[in-house]
C-alpha cells in the first residue's frame, strides 16, 4: 500500500506540479461541483482523483490527448471527454469585494497566449495567433483574484479591460496597471509630456510602481509553468476554461 501511495504521489508532485495535500483540496472542490455526475449510466472507466489528475497533467504538460491516453490506460476519446466534462470544474472562483478593500491592492495585467483556434485569437506583435487575457492578482498575498475571457490578441489592454467585466470584482478596491491601462480608473505611472522630462517625484513614483507591478509578471511568469499557455491546442472555451484552472491550482499552491 505505501508502495501505491508513493507513486501517486510522484505523479502528482512531478506531473501536476501539486503536493498531495494541494490535490487534495483541488479533489474535493471538483468533488462538490459535481465532478461525479448523477452515477447513472455508464461508469467511467477512472476513479474521480485519477480523471482529476489527468487534466492537471493535460495543463501542465501540454501532451496530445493520444500522449495522455497509454498513460492513464485509456482511449484519446476518454481523455477528451474527461477534459471536456472536468475542465469547467476546475475553475477559480473570482474573489468578492474584501471588507478591507480600502485598504487593499490589486494589479492587473494583460498576456498573450499563443492558440489554434483562429475565432478566439488573432495575429499579434508576437507575430502568432494570441489570444490577450486580463488577470487580476493580489498584491501581498499573490493570489489570481480574477481571469477574465480571453479576446484576440491584437486587442489593447485597455480595451480588454473594459470588455472584460472584471472592473465589476474591483469596487472601492485600488488597482495598479501600467501605462496601457490609461483612462481605465486604475493607478498608472506619470507619462513623459513632449519635450519635458519627468520630474524628479515622478521619476521616484514610478520606480516604486514597477517595483510593485512586477508581481503581477511574476505569477503569470509561474502560471505559464503550465505548457498549455505557451501553446493551446483547444477551441471554444478550452482557453479560458485552461486559464481559470491554472489559476485555481495556483493559489493552491500559495495558500497551503
Amino acid at each position: 500500500m505505501s508502495g501505491v501511495l508513493r507513486a501517486e504521489r510522484v505523479w502528482v508532485e512531478t506531473f501536476a506540479g501539486l503536493r498531495m495535500a494541494q490535490f487534495s483540496g483541488l479533489l474535493k472542490v471538483v468533488r462538490e461541483r459535481g465532478g461525479n455526475g448523477t452515477l447513472r449510466g455508464r461508469p467511467w472507466s477512472l476513479p474521480l482523483a485519477e480523471r482529476v489528475l489527468m487534466v492537471a497533467v493535460y495543463y501542465r504538460t501540454n501532451l496530445t490527448m493520444r500522449q495522455l491516453g497509454p498513460l492513464f490506460g485509456v482511449s484519446s476519446s476518454t481523455v477528451c471527454r474527461v477534459i471536456q466534462r472536468l475542465g469547467p470544474l476546475l475553475a477559480v472562483e473570482p474573489a468578492s469585494r474584501p471588507a478591507d478593500a480600502a485598504d487593499r491592492l490589486w494589479i492587473v495585467d494583460g498576456t498573450l497566449v499563443p492558440v489554434r483556434d483562429r475565432k478566439v485569437g488573432a495575429s499579434s506583435r508576437n507575430y502568432r495567433f494570441s489570444a490577450n487575457v486580463q488577470v487580476i492578482v493580489d498584491a501581498n498575498t499573490r493570489l489570481v483574484i480574477a481571469a477574465a475571457r480571453p479576446v484576440p490578441g491584437t486587442t489593447a489592454d485597455a480595451h480588454a479591460w473594459r470588455a472584460s467585466g472584471l472592473s465589476e470584482h474591483c469596487q472601492a478596491v485600488t488597482v495598479l496597471g501600467d501605462g496601457a491601462y490609461l483612462n481605465c480608473g486604475m493607478v498608472v505611472p506619470h507619462r513623459k509630456r513632449p519635450r519635458r522630462p519627468l520630474l524628479p517625484g515622478e521619476e521616484d513614483d514610478n520606480a516604486a510602481h514597477r517595483k510593485v507591478r512586477a508581481r503581477v509578471e511574476h505569477v503569470i511568469g509561474r502560471m505559464k509553468n503550465y505548457k498549455i499557455l505557451r501553446d493551446c491546442r483547444q477551441h471554444g472555451e478550452g482557453l479560458h476554461h485552461a486559464v481559470q484552472a491554472i489559476a485555481h491550482m495556483h493559489n493552491l499552491a500559495l495558500a497551503s
